[in-house]
Order: C-alpha cells, then structure tokens, then sequence
C-alpha cells in the first residue's frame, strides 16, 4: 500500500470497491509532507494506455472532485454518478520533474480495483411485495364474489306488471301486483282472502276487489225511512298473476 523513497511516502489503501450505478465512487490517497517537485494525479491504468482521472495541475474530468481542496498530503478523490464504463483499476500517482523538463513516475500506489455492484432485492422488500400480492389477490376475489352475488340477486326477481284501473269518479290509478314477494300487497291480500265465504272458489278468492262507496244524488224518498243516505258499491274484479 506504500511505496517509500528519498523521504517520500504514498499511500492507497484500497484494493477493492464495489460501487453501484448512480453512486459516488470515493478513491483514498495520502501522501507525506515532503514532496519532490511534481504533480500527483489519479490515473485509470498503468502505461501507454491509461487515462488520466485527476491532475493536481486542473486537468480532471467534470465528475471527479476533490475530498479535501487545496490538501497537499490528502488526495482522496470523488467520482459522482458512477457509471459501468467506469470500472477498471486506479492508481494514485506522485510524478518528479525529470531532466530535460519531463515528467517521470516517482511513486504509485499497489491500485484500486473497481466494479460495477449486482443490486439485490432486500428480505424486506420482497416480503412486502408478496404481502401486497396476496391483498391484491384477496381484493379481487371479494370483487369477483360481489359482482356475483349481486347478478344472482338481480335475476332472480321478476318484473312486476303493472297496469291502471278507473274507479267510480276517480283517475286511473296504476295498480300493481308482485306475486310470491315478501312484503307486497299479494301477501295482504291472500290473508283478507282467507277470511272470505268458504263457498267462493278458487279463481273468486285470487281475485282483488276494488269498492268505492259515494253518496247519491238527492232523489225523492219513496218508502225510504228517515235519516237514510243512499249509497252506490262498485266492484271491480282483476286477476292477480
């Protein structure tokens, strides 16, 4: 983790770092107090063909900060969203000021190796989608059910007949009849039929019966006792269904 020479140390202490995507990746460096003239810079692989992350001197890419700005012994480095293109292995690097105005590697550090971290479901989260699945699946049944119950109840009644019947002076007043209902008129009028003559038949004690008592014109009494009002009895007779 550390390379020492001529009174010089670097330090990186990570060798592995899984980071997910979108995260911040976070790469540690230090250094001792004495330097040799040179800048320190981050580089994503060693030789010809690395790429240059952070440079002490300015040139970094647009997502790379530094942890600490302005530090001449911490060099620890932030890379916002990370993305899966950025995996690869980092090396913190002290360059020396060669002969000739050159630059050449004076330390690195042993790298750090980084990789793109597998999301995994958390216990919880999967629990608490099994739970919603089965309350889903529980309201849909209920909703199955109702849907059901209700269609059986709406077909299991009968549309009600309904017609209109004129008495004495009256309008026509819609009259109508629903047998075999709990609580319709039929049920009433089955038990005042039960209270009728027993020689009335069967079709006579079905039938509903309509009165309407009016007094009469005045007319001249013949033979009528004092005191006694004439009056009129209309029958109507309908067919209960």
């Amino acid at each position: 983790d550390a390379q020492v020479g001529q009174g010089f140390e670097l330090q990186q202490p990570q060798k592995k770092v899984s980071v997910a995507v979108g995260e911040t990746l976070t790469l540690r460096c230090t250094t001792s107090e004495f330097a040799e003239p040179g800048p320190v810079r981050w580089l994503k692989g060693l030789g010809s063909g690395n790429k240059t992350i952070y440079d002490q001197t300015g040139a970094s890419l647009p997502r790379v900060t530094r942890a600490v700005v302005g530090s001449d012994t911490d060099f620890t480095i932030h890379i916002s969203n990370f993305q899966p293109e950025d995996a690869g292995t980092y090396y913190c690097v002290k360059f020396d000021k060669a002969t000739g105005g050159g630059e050449k590697v004076l330390q690195h550090g042993s790298g750090t190796e980084v990789s793109v971290q597998e999301t995994a479901l958390v216990p919880g989260v999967v629990a608490a989608a099994v739970v919603l699945s089965f309350l889903l699946l529980l309201l849909g049944l209920f909703v199955a059910l109702c849907m059901y119950r209700r269609k059986r109840q709406g077909g299991a009644g009968s549309p009600c007949p309904a017609g209109t019947v004129a008495v004495g002076s009256f309008s026509s007043v819609p009259v109508q009849c629903c047998a075999g209902t709990p609580g319709t008129p039929s049920e009433v009028l089955d038990a005042e039929s039960s209270h009728l003559p027993s020689q009335q038949s069967s079709k006579e004690e079905s039938d509903i019966h309509y009165a309407d008592l009016q007094p009469l014109p005045p007319a001249p009494r013949r033979g009528r006792s004092p005191g006694t009002a004439p009056t009129e009895y209309a029958s109507l007779r309908v067919a209960a269904k």
